[in-house]
This record gives structure tokens, C-alpha cells and sequence, in this order.
């Protein structure tokens, strides 16, 4: 089992949400499903970074991860 300290879980967070920011540059749909679904991926991404900066970072890693789950169903059902 790998240890982490608090500055390289927060690394690995910040990681993730630079990830997903700039994978969602790049999806866009007008089915208003979909777009709904987007947003709901960016609120999960918001949320990421509030409880990272809070120190929450078992929640935070789950908010950005269901952020990327999301939005890589999207990308998914529009290739």
C-alpha cells in the first residue's frame, strides 16, 4: 500500500481538474440532454476545487472523478 502525503493527494487533484478543463474544451452538443449533462459535469468540477480548497480531499477526488465519468459519456454517445 502507497502512502501519500497531504501536498501530493492535493497534486493529484489539481491534476485531475486541469485534466477535465481541458478536455471539456472540446466537447459540445445541442441536445439538451447532453448539454444538461455537461453542466452537471462542470458543477461536479466546481465542486472539486471547493473541497479541495476546504482540505477535503476524499470528497474532492470523488467529485472531479464523477466530473470526468460524466463528461466521458458524453464523448462517448457524440463520436
Amino acid at each position: 500500500m502507497v502512502c501519500m502525503d497531504d501536498s501530493a493527494i492535493r497534486a493529484r487533484i489539481e491534476k485531475d481538474i486541469a485534466l477535465f478543463y481541458s478536455n471539456i474544451s472540446s466537447v459540445k452538443s445541442d441536445d439538451p440532454t447532453l448539454k444538461r449533462i455537461i453542466d452537471l459535469s462542470e458543477m461536479y468540477a466546481r465542486d472539486s476545487k471547493s473541497y479541495l480548497e476546504k482540505g477535503d480531499f476524499y470528497t474532492s477526488f470523488s467529485c472531479i472523478s464523477y466530473a470526468h465519468g460524466l463528461l466521458d459519456s458524453v464523448k462517448e454517445i457524440i463520436k
